[in-house]
């Protein structure tokens, strides 16, 4: 019997891994698959744009025989099929291009704006959690009451209005009218370069070097875009949660427990601790949609992140940044996928 059970363990243990083998190729190749669509999708509109790449290289006085040279350099005389599989072939050696606009390659630029856009994006997320979960709780737990009719006002005011204008306003009374906040960049233009570059957060690297008016200075100009951001994500959080805790209040073991006596506080501590799961998706999903998103409140404010970047080279019709901005935005929105799927499996045993 032993033998058996030994063996009823092996093959028990051999099944697990062939499945997690044939879930962790299908995830891979279904990225693949995902980000090469996006990749040859954004690459057909941009060679059929109205927008000349030679002509944003050499300048609008450059004449014929410079402009064909260019033109041949960068392969445009080839096939649209053939000019992606070149540039297929440079990305599978690390080859993502050189930015018109500062002539570094384009990898470089992104690693030196993208910190900028996660610091904003992090203190937005931290906003969006603080504001919009409880918000979403209470909405459940004064169900058609005012506070639920409140919070659901403005959730959909702030989904509703638009970042830019937001920003607009923020500017125009909380800067020039009242001074309160800084004005663009993320820092005073004589603080730039002042303190090291440890974190990619200006606010942090500040704190960690115990500069303290340097660290005063960078939290008055993210405050703004940060709670900005931070709208746009309670909005959305707080209706997920209220939808997630409206199921759990309707829940049988709720009842049970009310009719045992337990207070309307514990009550709803249980069924908050019951949609943990499914709200930790939630805000990891949000949190690249907030990374995505940041790119008109970067505009607004001269944030000098990964938002402005893209928002630079599309204007400039520089497909090297538009292409590998995208495939960025591709490869962050993938990832979070897979982490908020994985965290679903290991917390909710149900799944497996």
């Amino acid at each position: 019997m032993s033998q058996a059970r030994e063996a009823a363990a092996r093959a028990a243990g051999a099944s697990r891994w062939r499945r997690r083998l044939r879930w962790t190729s299908r995830t891979l190749a279904t990225v693949a698959i995902t980000l090469l669509g996006l990749l040859a999708l954004t690459f057909f509109i941009g060679r059929v744009m109205p927008v000349d790449p030679v002509t944003a290289i050499v300048g609008e006085q450059a004449d014929q025989i410079t402009y064909e040279k260019v033109y041949r350099a960068l392969g445009l005389d080839e096939p649209l099929t053939t000019q992606f599989a070149i540039y297929v072939r440079g990305l599978l050696r690390g080859d993502f291009g050189t930015a018109i606009a500062t002539g570094h390659p384009v990898i470089e630029d992104i690693a030196r704006v993208f910190p900028a856009t996660v610091e904003l994006a992090t203190l937005g997320l931290i906003g969006g959690v603080l504001l919009g979960v409880p918000m979403g709780i209470v909405a459940a737990v004064r169900r058609n009451r005012l506070a639920d009719h409140v919070v659901r006002l403005f959730g959909l005011a702030f989904h509703s209005v638009p970042n830019f204008w937001l920003g607009l306003m923020a500017l125009v009374v909380f800067y020039a009218a009242l001074g309160w906040i800084g004005g663009a960049g993320r820092v005073s233009l004589h603080y730039i370069g002042v303190v090291p570059d440890v974190t990619g957060s200006i606010l942090l690297d500040a704190m960690l070097a115990g500069d303290w008016d340097i660290a005063l200075d960078a939290f008055r100009h993210v405050i703004a875009p940060a709670l900005i951001l931070a709208s746009g994500g309670m909005a959305y959080l707080s209706r997920m949660t209220r939808s997630f805790m409206l199921d759990q209040l309707n829940q049988e073991y709720v009842m049970a427990a009310r009719i045992k006596g337990l207070s309307e506080w514990r009550v709803t501590l249980h069924a908050f601790r019951n949609i943990g799961v499914q709200l930790l998706t939630v805000v990891v999903l949000a949190y690249g949609g907030l990374l995505d998103g940041a790119v008109l409140t970067e505009t607004v404010f001269a944030w000098p992140g990964f938002g402005q970047y893209l928002t630079s080279g599309l204007m400039a019709g520089d497909m090297n940044v538009v292409l590998t901005c995208t495939l960025l935005v591709g490869v962050i929105f993938v990832t979070l996928n897979l982490v908020s799927d994985v965290l679903y499996r290991i917390l909710d045993p149900r799944t497996r």
